[in-house]
């Protein structure tokens, strides 16, 4: 699939799950299963609830999705 045909939302982080699976809040209130880029997981970036991201869905399934940015906690 290409990437301009993904879709992004923002949302917050709900529940830390195993291997690295969040899940997030989107901001229309629906929940999805997220988990990190390749990139992001090189960095070891950890997440706890609260925190603020963008994920990447694809139109097939918006039950899933990829966490390409993680917004800093106000």
């Amino acid at each position: 699939m290409a990437r301009e045909d993904a879709i992004k939302a923002e949302g917050s982080v709900v529940e830390a799950l195993p291997n690295t699976v969040y899940r997030v809040e989107l901001a229309n209130g629906h929940q999805v299963m997220a988990h990190f880029k390749r990139r992001a997981m090189a960095r070891e970036i950890r997440l706890v609830p609260g925190d603020k991201v963008i994920l990447e869905m694809t139109p097939f399934d918006l039950s899933t999705g990829c966490i390409i940015w993680n917004q800093e906690k106000v």
